[in-house]
């Protein structure tokens, strides 16, 4: 079910141009989590999917909520490393899915993650609507990763965006030749490379931390009933299920990463 968020993420707000109205599916609660996009070329290699599978999954399991434009190429990609904890923003309404080839994984965002648009229903996205849809990414999000770009390209013009908004702005390494674009940002100081993934995603290891020591996830984790969370936590159980944190299987409570 599409539904209408009520109140705009407060990272919206100072944007000229903030939308009207957003439209959403799946967990908002993953609007409370920081945030970092993972944006980059339609066409990238084989070498750039293997580095956004693996980054997007080790910030996931961090708590750090991927968020990308479901395009083909870099976007689903960086969407599929972090599933569930991961935000597509749709340059199409969410009655929609575009682009097709990408469904399978656009309907599990639906499902399991979140989807936002500005679009009303029936809305098949113009050329325009993608920078206009860029410019929400950029917005919501803590840091900016340019996976891989072109110097002419959507993805760099974002990079620009992303340096008009004064976000951190993070580029991967890459060959000579087969990402200009992020190269290009690199030489002129524009970006910072993250050679170390797991020193990147230290940064927010302060997360993973406070959910290891949360009381109510690690009594879960030992393979309780609902009758005895219920019985130890009473409504917190209810809270943790609307957050995404666990799911209620009958009678057991599974935690999710």
């Amino acid at each position: 079910m599409i539904k209408v968020l009520n109140d705009l993420p407060n990272e919206l707000l100072s944007l000229k141009n903030p939308p009207s109205k957003l439209y959403y599916k799946g967990n908002i609660h993953l609007l409370k989590k920081p945030k970092v996009a993972i944006i980059g070329s339609r066409k990238m290699s084989v070498y750039t999917k293997e580095c956004v599978l693996e980054l997007a999954s080790l910030l996931s399991k961090l708590g750090v909520c991927v968020v990308s434009g479901g395009a083909i190429g870099v976007d689903i990609n960086a969407h599929l490393g972090a599933m569930p904890c991961t935000i597509g923003i749709f340059a199409n309404s969410l009655d929609l899915i575009y682009p097709q080839s990408n469904a399978p994984i656009i309907k599990q965002i639906y499902e399991k993650g979140l989807a936002l648009s500005e679009k009303e229903k029936k809305y098949s996205p113009k050329r325009y609507d993608f920078l206009l849809r860029n410019r929400l990414i950029i917005a919501l999000c803590e840091h900016i990763i340019i996976a891989e770009a072109d110097l002419k390209s959507g993805s760099f013009a974002s990079a620009n965006l992303a340096l008009k908004f004064e976000k951190k702005l993070f580029v991967l390494p890459q060959r000579k030749g087969e990402s200009e674009g992020t190269n290009f940002l690199l030489a002129q100081n524009k970006a910072r490379l993250i050679y170390d993934f797991h020193d990147y995603a230290s940064h927010f290891g302060t997360i993973m931390q406070k959910e290891q020591n949360d009381e109510f996830l690690s009594f879960c984790k030992q393979g309780v009933s609902l009758e005895e969370a219920l019985a130890r936590f009473g409504a917190k159980v209810y809270e943790y299920e609307l957050e995404g944190k666990i799911d209620i299987q009958g009678v057991f409570i599974k935690v999710l990463d």
